[in-house]
């Protein structure tokens, strides 16, 4: 074993801080839990261990096997060639927060043109980069929207068609201040709308209602009275949303919403069985400095060039110290970079175009599937994006496998978390799924006995 330090130098250091040998800094553990028995397979070559993972990888179905309509939160989006090659480039690859940031021009560049972008798209006025997911971005809104109110706002209404993950991340994020009332998703409305409800619950204890957009089940609900409402007794709202849906959809800042957030996934990020992924978060410029994380500027040098300086970061340790309120620097900054690459390559009318695929094939594949016997879509007077709910005769489990068997990813099952949607199956369609795909799926689902 390789120890960097020399004898003297050990001792010098335990001498230091107040021990006489190494031991001594793990007293505390109990001396039968600090060697434990392992039980370690062999350990085994390079060779061998790259065999023995390619061999657990293969057990695994992918989209590049399946044909997936999966989707709930992340989707299977075609990412164009460029985002991983210009990805790796060691100067994007191995950057870190810039602890120095000014000279990390080139980092601090491409946090300045997602934060642009990310504004452009929400029609917000400040964009952070970024939080860890959408969950967690879900939960930063409550986080800011409290400390906005100074703790004296005590109630945070959430719609029940918000993603059921947000929900649960935005619980937990919040379960140590037993004072805050999370309400709203209480209301047993199943999957059909109901807002009045939730606008009832509003009043001036509220300090935020967070409703999504398109909801969980893909549909587009008018929240001009929910967020005129929540604006007269002083509350704020923030909206979860696609980013996809926005190439066609009014953004979030022109329906007057306060923050928008949601999960960055689609913008050229992979599945990856589950992350990483990233959170996008940004707000009207009331909010400027209780947002997380470092926003950067554009401004210009002392030699008369160009230059992009960390502008705020009113929140962060590295300024606040014990104080701060958030840690977020620059933790995703590969997948910002990502987002930003896609972003720059489809432009508006590029973005656009991805979002109307998305938009005009989902709705041949809801009337397609609609016809067929053993099944009806529901909320089908409602408008949706690229997501739909699928109500099935037979068990949901049994159509699935059905499905799987003819390499198909057929969905999610909305019992899950909604039991009273029993047998109801969320299909997303995005701009990768061919007619020929759609076809196939119907004449798959044409076979299911309903006897």
């Amino acid at each position: 074993m390789f120890t960097p330090h020399t004898k003297n130098d050990v001792e010098v250091m335990l001498k230091t801080i107040g021990v006489e040998k190494v031991e001594d800094l793990f007293k505390e553990i109990p001396k039968e839990f600090r060697y434990p028995d392992l039980n370690l397979a062999p350990r085994l070559t390079e060779m061998e261990a790259a065999a023995e993972l390619e061999n657990i990888a293969s057990a695994n179905g992918t989209t590049k096997d399946f044909i997936s309509f999966l989707g709930a939160g992340v989707y299977d989006h075609y990412i164009p060639a460029a985002i991983d090659n210009l990805l790796q480039r060691g100067e994007f690859y191995t950057a870190y927060t810039p602890y120095q940031p000014e000279i990390s021009q080139g980092t601090l560049q491409a946090i300045f043109e997602y934060q642009s972008l990310i504004c452009r798209l929400t029609a917000m006025d400040v964009s952070n980069a970024s939080h860890y997911d959408g969950a967690t971005a879900a939960a930063e809104a409550v986080i800011l929207a409290y400390g906005h109110f100074r703790s004296k706002r005590k109630k945070v209404l959430l719609s029940r068609a918000v993603n059921p993950e947000y929900r649960a991340t935005i619980r937990t994020y919040m379960q140590g201040d037993s004072s805050l009332k999370i309400l709203g998703d209480d209301i047993e409305t199943g999957i059909e709308p109901d807002l009045k409800k939730l606008i009832a619950q509003i009043d001036n204890d509220t300090a935020l209602v967070l409703v999504q957009y398109p909801d969980f089940f893909g549909r587009i609900l008018d929240y001009k009275e929910l967020i005129e409402t929540a604006h007269a007794h002083g509350a704020l709202v923030a909206m979860a949303v696609n980013p996809t849906a926005l190439g066609l959809l009014t953004p979030p800042g022109e329906l007057g919403a306060d923050i928008a957030l949601g999960e960055g996934q689609p913008l050229g990020i992979p599945l990856s069985y589950g992350g990483p992924y990233l959170g996008f978060f940004a707000v009207k410029s009331a909010l400027l400095r209780k947002i997380a994380g470092r926003l950067v500027g554009e401004t210009i040098d002392a030699e008369g060039k160009l230059a992009y300086v960390l502008t705020l970061t009113a929140r962060e340790q590295h300024i606040r110290r014990e104080k701060a309120s958030s840690n977020i620097c620059s933790n995703q900054g590969l997948l910002t970079l990502a987002a930003t690459i896609y972003l720059s390559i489809l432009g508006k009318h590029g973005f656009k175009q991805v979002a109307n695929l998305c938009y005009q094939k989902a709705h041949y594949a809801a009337h397609q599937l609609a016809g067929i016997e053993g099944f009806s879509l529901l909320n089908e007077d409602l408008p949706f994006f690229h997501e739909f709910v699928l109500k099935s005769e037979q068990p949901v489990e049994q159509v699935l496998d059905h499905l799987l068997q003819h390499d198909i990813f057929g969905g999610y099952d909305l019992s899950k978390e909604y039991p009273e949607l029993e047998n109801c199956l969320m299909l997303a369609v995005t701009e990768k799924m061919t007619r020929e795909n759609i076809d196939y799926l119907c004449d798959v689902l044409e076979e299911v006995d309903h006897a």
